[in-house]
């Protein structure tokens, strides 16, 4: 006889008693699933320890070498006429300079004829040859590599523009539309002397007015293009020395110095090229800031609060271990500079344990820029008494390494939630082969109470059935 519902035979709330049976095998999973928790919250801490002990590294790094402090920055007294840029390889300089002249692109211009007309009629071809080179001399040069440029009678100048420029020959095309006429304006791809472009046309007499072959073609003249401006080099000095260039835009002319030409100059314009102390100092505000962050991450995770909730770490050796390290590095001394301290050029410790910048002692101790330098950049050899922007780099690099102290705590933590898992997984198997038993034993009871119940309706019958017979 099948049993329906649990209970039935045996009377019993077999559920109830099942559950909470069930539950006392599942006890096990709070203090396991609190764990868990604990665990992740490690792991997190531990991520943002990291990307912070690498802020810190990348803070340093920039500070340890003496390229990270090859900062310089370019001022022109008259920035209208001249502008200047410094890069890392510049040096400390002041110069006049002025413009004489700026170099400019050649143009010429087609004759006006009237808006979407053409240059012939359809079925005449005819070739349209550009070259570059100078004209410095009145009479063309040319650089070599002409480009043809296939032009048919029945085009307009809008097509006729769009070959050109597709050509790549060095020239670009422009329609320039005026009421109900419209000529070409060519202009050579680039600036100078040597960017100047001689136009031969051949084929059908139309293409003639697209040429340019000489100096000396007159405007209103009927054959050929008139010329708009020649091509032209900048013409500087630099303290009186004469400079030519075909751009505008000057580079290295001593070196790690970009000057870009505006305009003809009246009077010299003062450029100087000096070390940036403002990014210099950004730079050392960057590692104070990058230290502040972990140092209170550090802090607040392994605080103990009596009575309250202390941090995720709290107790933790290995963190304890990196704080520890972390303040003995800020602490220490450095050789090879007049400064051996880091609170000697305003980088001052706080009672809360952040590292803040003292701008005014920064700026007194840039006047010995030299001796700056080297307390970051001194390398002796000897980790205790590097210079700090090497202390603090190899410090966050030794942690974050494949082998490294927070590399390997975050391995650990992820191994111990992973074996977490896996208690808790054997825990809720547990108890479902619990349930899976109680509930067939509580089940075979039922039934046999079921049949227990049957025979004794049976013999109560039967009983019964011989009081009435005798």
């Amino acid at each position: 006889m099948a049993i329906s519902s649990p209970g039935v035979g045996s009377g019993l709330d077999v559920n109830s008693i099942v559950s909470q049976l069930v539950a006392i095998e599942k006890q096990p999973l709070q203090p396991l699933q609190v764990k868990a928790s604990t665990l992740q919250t490690q792991l997190s801490l531990y991520g943002s320890i990291k990307s912070q002990v690498s802020a810190l590294g990348d803070a340093a790094a920039a500070l340890a070498t003496t390229d990270g402090w090859a900062q310089y920055k370019a001022t022109s007294s008259n920035t209208s006429a001249v502008t200047a840029t410094a890069s890392s390889s510049a040096a400390p300089a002041i110069f006049g300079f002025e413009v004489t002249q700026l170099a400019r692109a050649q143009t010429t211009a087609s004759r006006n004829i009237a808006t979407g007309g053409t240059l012939g009629i359809a079925g005449e071809t005819g070739d349209l040859t550009i070259e570059l080179g100078n004209w410095s001399t009145g009479s063309f040069v040319g650089a070599g590599g002409p480009v043809a440029v296939s032009i048919n009678g029945d085009d307009s100048l809008t097509v006729i523009a769009g070959k050109i420029n597709a050509a790549n020959a060095g020239v670009a095309a422009t329609v320039l539309r005026s009421g109900t006429q419209e000529r070409l304006v060519f202009r050579s791809s680039t600036t100078g002397e040597a960017a100047g472009f001689q136009i031969s046309s051949s084929g059908f007499a139309g293409l003639d007015s697209l040429s340019f072959t000489s100096l000396a073609n007159p405007p209103g003249s009927t054959a050929g293009m008139e010329l708009g401006q020649s091509g032209l080099d900048a013409t500087a000095k630099l303290n009186g020395v004469a400079i030519q260039s075909a751009t505008n835009v000057l580079t290295d002319i001593v070196p790690g110095l970009t000057l870009k030409l505006n305009q003809v100059t009246t009077a010299p314009v003062d450029i100087t090229v000096e070390q940036d102390q403002e990014a210099l100092q950004k730079k050392v505000q960057a590692l104070a800031d990058a230290f502040t962050a972990l140092n209170k991450t550090l802090t607040d995770s392994t605080k103990y609060v009596p009575g309250g909730r202390s941090g995720a770490l709290q107790g933790d050796s290995t963190t304890v271990g990196i704080q520890s390290v972390l303040n003995s590095v800020l602490n220490s001394g450095s050789l090879g500079s007049t400064f051996s301290r880091l609170s000697e050029v305003g980088l001052e410790r706080q009672a809360d344990g952040s590292l803040t910048l003292n701008t005014a002692k920064l700026t007194t101790a840039m006047k010995d820029m030299s001796n700056l330098q080297n307390l970051f950049t001194t390398n002796n050899g000897d980790a205790t008494t590097n210079g700090f922007g090497l202390k603090f780099r190899d410090f966050a690099k030794g942690l974050i390494a494949s082998d490294g102290t927070v590399t390997n705590k975050s391995t650990a933590i992820q191994g111990s939630i992973t074996r977490n898992t896996d208690e808790q997984t054997r825990v809720t198997d547990r108890a479902a082969r619990v349930e899976t038993q109680l509930r067939k034993q509580y089940s075979d009871l039922d039934a046999r109470m079921v049949q227990m119940q049957s025979l004794g309706s049976f013999v109560t019958a039967q009983l019964a059935q011989w009081n009435k017979t005798s």
